[in-house]
């Protein structure tokens, strides 16, 4: 089922901000579930409990989400619909959670989501993992590095910044900067500064607070907290678009052309990917917007892409007398 968008949003930013800022979805009656991470840390993961048997959907969130994001809630209401298992897991430091450790998440960071999934598999074998911009990033980054052994039966990442050097650069500049960057700043750099207090010496806190672009903050930051020195070669070692090729999961990737985060010239094509990777990169849509129908709207187009990618994959799941994977 192909995307359209409403005639009364006509571009990426409208299509971007509108369904962010003014549609808002239930919120889901959500289990939280506290777990401690490998390295002494925490995090919290909010759950919506499906008919015992049925299949989970993870949502890996974007950059300062949370599963309160619109698309969370869109998601997470979904998956309840069709009595489905679903969870939101939170990063370092999202979620109302303090983060005591001299790290944060990252776009590279495959071993947070490696975790995790190893975790929850345990307790769900038949899982597919969905994944949104900053989250998307990290997701496609663990599949590569799994290949055959990635704990998803399916995935899909969506509004990825698969180049992270041309999201960025478009990011800290126009309208870009204007409107996201200095909104993402707004969380970012008070969290870095807490973590300084607790950290003494990590980084420069004047560098820190005149930061008004991705490039200054992750080069004082990001780059250096997590191993990679200077923003250039964190965008250039973390973009998951060079690594397309080692996906052996089912994986969709679906990108609007006009999404403001990521030009359309740095997209991936046919020849970036392994067979496995199917691409889905509608001409409209802008940055996890995917709003349909009259105003003001709704959002449920983007759910039912994904559950319908996944059903497939996940038809096989064990000990069901019945098939709860029907749709209600």
């Amino acid at each position: 089922m192909s995307y359209r968008a409403p005639a009364w949003l006509p571009d990426g930013h409208s299509q971007t901000i509108w369904p962010a800022l003014m549609l808002r979805t239930p919120r889901p009656r959500y289990r939280r579930e506290q777990w401690p991470t490998p390295d002494g840390a925490s995090i919290a993961l909010d759950f919506v409990d499906g008919s015992p048997g049925s299949p989970l959907v993870v949502l890996f969130h974007g950059l300062e989400g949370s599963s309160d994001s619109h698309y969370a809630r869109a998601l997470m209401q979904a998956v309840a619909a069709r009595g489905w298992h679903g969870v939101v897991p939170h990063f370092r430091g999202c979620g109302g959670m303090d983060n005591p450790l001299p790290r944060a998440y990252h776009a590279g960071d495959a071993a947070e989501i490696r975790w995790i999934l190893q975790r929850l598999a345990l307790s769900y074998p038949a899982m597919a993992a969905a994944a949104v911009s900053l989250g998307g990033s990290m997701l496609l980054n663990y599949l590569a590095e799994e290949g055959p052994s990635a704990l998803p039966r399916a995935a899909a990442a969506i509004s990825a910044p698969l180049d992270l050097v041309a999201a960025s650069t478009r990011l800290d500049r126009g309208l870009g900067k204007l409107l996201y960057t200095r909104m993402f700043m707004n969380t970012l750099k008070p969290k870095a500064l807490a973590t300084l207090r607790q950290h003494p010496g990590l980084f420069d806190a004047k560098r820190v607070r005149r930061a008004r672009t991705f490039v200054e903050f992750d080069d004082v930051v990001t780059a250096p907290l997590h191993g990679y020195g200077s923003a250039l070669n964190y965008w250039q070692r973390a973009s998951s678009k060079p690594r397309l090729r080692q996906i052996s999961c089912p994986t969709l990737i679906l990108n609007a052309r006009n999404d403001p985060f990521l030009p359309a010239s740095a997209l991936p094509t046919l020849a970036d990917v392994s067979p496995a990777v199917e691409l889905d990169f509608p001409p409209h849509g802008g940055h996890v917007g995917f709003v349909s129908g009259r105003f003001p709207g709704h959002i449920h187009w983007l759910p039912q892409r994904l559950l319908d990618f996944f059903l497939p994959h996940l038809q096989n799941s064990s000990s069901q007398a019945t098939n709860p994977l029907a749709k209600p």
